[in-house]
C-alpha cells in the first residue's frame, strides 16, 4: 500500500440517459475510486470508498458524452435515518476545490465539477452515506441526486 494522502472518486454520468429516465440509476451513473484500500461496489452508484481520517477525498464528475454538461451541485452527508446530517466534523456540504471555482451569484454556470474535503475522525467500519447531487443543463428536472455512495474509515 502506498498510503496516499488523497483518494479520487470519479463519477461518470450518462447525462442523456439520466435526463431521459429522470434517474441516476439504470446504468446512468458509474462511480470508481483510486484508494489504497478495498473499496466496495466499484463501477456502481453504490460505491463505498474506504478512507482514513485526515485523508483528502476529491470528487470529480465527468459526462459520458463530452458535449453534455454535468456538474456537482452539492455533496451532503446523511445520518442513519437518510436525512442530511452534520456529525462531528463531517461537512454538510463539501467545498469547491479552489476559490476560483466558487460561482458568482448571477452566474449561469455552477462550474463545480471537482470538489474535495478532508475525512474527519469517524467510527471505523461504518459506511457514512452521502447525497451526490448533480446539475445537468437547466430546467425543472435537470438536478438529480443519489443517496447510495458512502465513505468508510479503516
Amino acid at each position: 500500500m502506498s498510503n496516499k494522502h488523497q483518494v479520487n472518486i470519479i463519477a461518470v454520468v450518462d447525462v442523456i440517459g439520466a435526463l431521459s429516465d429522470r434517474s441516476l440509476l439504470h446504468g446512468n451513473l458509474s462511480m470508481v475510486d483510486n484508494g489504497d484500500y478495498q473499496s466496495r461496489a466499484q463501477g456502481t452508484p453504490d460505491l463505498v470508498t474506504v478512507v482514513r481520517p485526515g485523508q483528502v477525498v476529491q470528487w470529480t464528475v465527468l459526462a459520458l458524452d463530452l458535449q453534455t454538461p454535468v456538474e456537482i451541485k452539492s455533496i451532503t452527508f446523511l445520518g442513519p435515518d437518510g436525512q442530511a446530517a452534520h456529525p462531528d466534523g463531517v461537512p454538510h456540504r463539501s467545498e469547491p476545490q479552489s476559490a476560483d471555482e466558487v460561482p458568482e451569484a448571477d452566474s449561469d454556470k455552477l462550474d463545480l465539477d471537482v470538489w474535495s474535503g478532508i475525512v474527519p475522525q469517524l467510527p471505523p467500519g461504518v459506511a457514512h452515506k452521502y447525497r451526490l447531487e448533480l446539475q445537468m443543463y437547466e430546467g425543472e428536472f435537470s438536478t438529480l441526486h443519489i443517496d447510495s455512495p458512502a465513505l468508510m474509515c479503516v
